[in-house]
């Protein structure tokens, strides 16, 4: 069980789809995303969420994501966020969204 404290190390931050493409060289069907976090720059994500989502529907988006983990390379590209979802099932994901949008960077608490 994790404690209070290292759940809150885990900054949560909303930020917008920029950019989005299909990721034919993942092991498992991922979309590549360019996601502005405000001040906190552009950072990049390979997420799997092609079972509800084009690369084309991401774009503008809202998304919630863990902005201070290490990063990941996955098939050569470095993912530098975690995308967050709820998964119904084991292959399918849900994005998490704001219900009003907010600033690039708002923080999740």
């Amino acid at each position: 069980m994790a404690t209070a404290e290292e759940f809150f190390a885990i900054d949560l931050r909303v930020g917008t789809v920029t950019r989005a493409e299909p990721f034919p060289e993942a092991r498992k069907p991922s979309i590549r995303l360019w996601i502005d976090f405000g001040a906190l720059g552009e950072r990049r994500s390979s997420a799997q969420l092609t079972h509800h989502y084009t690369p084309e529907s991401l774009v503008g988006r809202q998304v919630i994501a863990a902005v201070n983990l290490s990063d990941r390379r996955i098939a050569g590209f470095v993912s530098q966020v975690l995308v967050l979802g709820a998964m119904p099932t084991p292959h399918e994901v849900v994005l998490l969204e704001v219900a009003h949008p907010v600033a690039n960077g708002t923080r999740v608490g």
